[in-house]
């Protein structure tokens, strides 16, 4: 065993020479005032916490002796040390922040028994370095006023009071800080680094392929082209058009980011496949106060606010248009209805219509 032993710390003090060598070209200089847990990832076992404060600089200049010598520092530690000097060497960020490659089996089963990649993002694969390539991301191309909210892949995962919260909020924080926030659990890191992740991803995408680079919902061009089509050729949309061009993706975006359930009440409401269904009726369904399914009602105008904040001017475009051509209103009802849903004057016009049944 003493052999294996001696060969292992013989191979650890060759890594480490190599890697100090490695990294002292110039190169590598704007590394050197970086502390060690810079590239230290959250899911990573056996960290040499003696070292993670100190700079790689400082490291690279102590002794290989000394650094073994270190209380608490035994030849695993010594081993994760090496590594974490390794990454230091290459010229991207550590970390795929999905469970893949070497971080995760990253497959499951469905139910007809094939294997599929599963793509969740995991935060616990966000190093330093690769959360600072991200905010670097974010300052360069000045994106850092766009809104949680507007970004996130779903508003479910995100809790409402930092729907409206800026980019920018975050931009001076480590990781770890992030993670020391108040109210800043896990389930509210994991958006506020998946939203930084996709908005880097789709920026450097974009500049490679030398295109400018809009971050809206994807569901959002869609409908603004089609309502810059009404608008240039004046002509009254049928009520299957409004349906699929505007009533449907808006509701698609609604089961996104309320569920399904709600999905469903707003698509009940606005008599998509039957008659519009009254909240008294809903409520009795559901079993629940009108109170409550006002409440649910209320969501899609509040996850509109955020997600299309352009959307009550173009709907207005739209009405003056109709307005101006003097088609009757029942051609119309679907699309005042959707209009009324997800972009009342006031959030209390849906209870002062309750008020009438």
């Amino acid at each position: 065993m003493a052999k294996v032993s001696s060969a292992d710390d013989y191979k650890l003090s060759s890594s480490f020479e190599e890697l100090r060598r490695t990294l002292s070209a110039h190169k590598f200089t704007d590394r050197l005032e970086k502390p060690l847990a810079y590239w230290a990832l959250p899911n990573d076992r056996r960290l040499p916490l003696a070292f993670l404060g100190r700079t790689l600089g400082n490291l690279l200049e102590t002794p290989y002796t000394e650094l073994t010598s270190t209380a608490g520092i035994g030849q695993k530690k010594i081993s994760s040390l090496v590594k974490l000097l390794h990454r230091a060497t290459r010229d991207e960020p550590p970390a795929v922040p999905f469970g893949i490659d070497n971080f995760s089996a990253a497959a499951e089963t469905e139910g007809d028994g094939q294997h599929i990649k599963t793509r969740n993002f995991d935060p616990s694969l966000v190093s330093e370095a690769l959360w600072s390539q991200w905010r670097e991301t974010i300052c360069t191309n000045g994106v850092g006023d766009e809104k949680l909210g507007r970004l996130a892949p779903t508003l479910q995962a995100l809790p409402t009071v930092i729907w409206n919260t800026p980019l920018n909020e975050y931009v001076n924080y480590s990781v770890t800080e992030i993670r020391q926030l108040k109210t800043h659990g896990e389930k509210r890191v994991r958006v506020v680094l998946e939203v930084f992740y996709l908005v880097h991803e789709l920026i450097t995408s974009a500049d490679q392929q030398h295109l400018d680079v809009r971050l809206v919902p994807k569901f959002i061009p869609p409908i603004e082209d089609w309502i810059d089509s009404v608008l240039e050729y004046r002509l009254v949309p049928t009520t299957d058009e409004v349906n699929k061009r505007l009533a449907q993706p808006l509701l698609a975006q609604i089961e996104t980011d309320a569920g399904a359930t709600v999905a469903q009440l707003a698509s009940d409401r606005l008599g998509i496949d039957a008659a519009p269904c009254s909240v008294r009726m809903q409520s009795r369904k559901m079993g629940v106060t009108r109170a409550r399914v006002y409440q649910l009602l209320d969501d899609c105008s509040k996850i509109m606010a955020v997600r299309w904040i352009d959307g009550e001017k173009h709907l207005s475009k739209l009405a003056t248009l109709f307005q101006e051509i003097g088609s009757g209103n029942e051609d119309l009802r679907l699309f005042h209805a959707v209009g009324e849903l997800f972009y009342p004057s006031k959030y209390t016009s849906l209870q002062d219509e309750s008020r009438q049944e």
